[in-house]
């Protein structure tokens, strides 16, 4: 076995010509006084152009396996403790798309910064690459000896070069997170892509921005996110009402709406289902679905004055979960000024079995008609995720080209 220093580079395939698949190991210990340190080894696969392929290129605690299978994580020990690897990635360099040029091999402490953790406080971490297929030791990268600091290190890059890989130690620290590094590659997602689940130890935590009673969940910056509950019943109904103040021109707001005017807010949505229709249900157009068949979403009424105590409702049938992908719920001004800091509007969402979910239209954006609210998705065809999003837009097309909706538009009336 090779014992690397910082900024070596060896060859992996040139020396040993029938290596196919390596192994690449990860350990640290817990350092003084027991403390547990959860590090995260994640390899991001990079084409030519320098940029990561896609989410499906990224291979992390939450997507084990690489999309053309060539990598994959096989394990992920959230304290250092035990001997031998804490966390081990399999890399078949034959399995590898042709597109990919390198594989990059970042470590990071998870909340690291919230914990007030960095690498100096990790003890005896280490990155090894051994034969998969024989378990024979190649080349081993003692970080530890390397006076890394932050919260992240790139610790080394599995690269082709005239066709015969090699390996790259590098040792860079970083106090950026996977996200960030994951930008540096030209990829960027919602900060609840890098969100790790709780093991079945630790206790479901809620959004550290969310306010959470018994009966309400409330969701108070974009991207708080939170799954509706789930039991072994069925979800039942799910119903999505939007309630909004109804303000004439009396007082302060004679001077935005005018002697008379009013406004008419409309609640919609956006929907996928996993056959691959799509299409929309709201009031314009005359589009208010049905609860018992395709789309399994209804709108049950069209509250044109903002006075109706109960608001406007979508009913969702949660009980048909496996045939939905996804949904957009949104609000939009059909008439009246688009000045939404006076509409006052508030989206709640109300389960069978859990906390009501809400979801206020505030961050203003006057001159829009159009407030994309809240992203719902199907998880594991068990139950929906909603995330707050509060994205306003000038009207249909502008918000489904923002979501990739991919539907044709055309003027309607109601």
């Amino acid at each position: 076995m090779v014992v690397l220093v910082k900024g070596q580079k060896v060859d992996l395939t040139k020396a040993n010509p029938a290596l196919t698949k390596i192994k690449v190991g990860l350990g640290w210990d817990t350092g003084s006084h027991g403390r547990h340190f959860d590090l995260d080894v994640s390899a991001l696969l990079v084409n030519e152009a320098g940029e990561l392929a896609g989410k499906e290129g990224l291979v992390f605690y939450n997507n084990l396996k690489s999309v053309d299978g060539a990598v994959q994580l096989t394990k992920d020990n959230r304290t250092g403790e035990g001997a031998g690897d804490d966390e081990e990635i399999i890399i078949d360099l034959k399995k590898i798309s042709s597109g990919i040029k390198k594989v990059v091999l970042a470590i990071h402490l998870y909340d690291g910064e919230s914990k007030k953790q960095d690498f100096g406080q990790v003890a005896n971490a280490y990155v090894q690459i051994d034969n998969a297929e024989n378990g024979q030791q190649l080349h081993r990268y003692e970080l530890g000896k390397d006076s890394l600091t932050g919260t992240g290190v790139i610790a080394g890059e599995i690269y082709v070069h005239n066709g015969e890989w090699k390996f790259a130690a590098i040792g860079q620290s970083s106090s950026d997170g996977l996200a960030e590094l994951c930008k540096s590659y030209h990829f960027q997602a919602g900060l609840d892509f890098f969100q790790k689940a709780p093991t079945q130890a630790e206790p479901v935590k809620q959004p550290a921005t969310a306010s959470i009673n018994l009966t309400k969940v409330e969701l108070k910056k974009t991207g708080d996110k939170i799954n509706l509950n789930k039991t072994n019943a069925p979800l039942g109904e799910i119903l999505v009402n939007l309630n909004w103040n109804q303000k004439t021109a009396k007082g302060f707001l004679s001077s935005v709406l005018g002697a008379g005017s009013s406004v008419d807010l409309d609640l919609g949505c956006l929907f996928e289902l996993e056959d691959g229709y799509k299409g929309t249900v709201q009031a314009l157009g005359n589009g208010f679905g049905n609860l018992s068949s395709e789309p399994y979403i209804a709108l049950d009424q069209d509250d044109r004055t903002g006075a109706i105590k109960g608001g406007e409702n979508l009913r969702i049938n949660g009980n048909k979960i496996t045939k939905f992908k996804r949904l957009l719920v949104y609000a939009f001004i059909y008439e009246g000024a688009a000045n939404w800091s006076e509409v006052d509007g508030v989206v709640t969402m109300k389960q069978q079995s859990g906390p009501d979910i809400e979801v206020r239209l505030d961050e203003h954006r006057k001159g829009k008609r159009m407030c994309a609210i809240a992203l719902l998705e199907n998880v594991n065809n068990e139950t929906m995720s909603v995330k707050k999003v509060v994205e306003y837009f000038n009207g249909h097309k502008e918000m489904d080209r923002a979501f990739k909706w991919g539907m044709n538009w055309s003027a309607g009336s109601k």
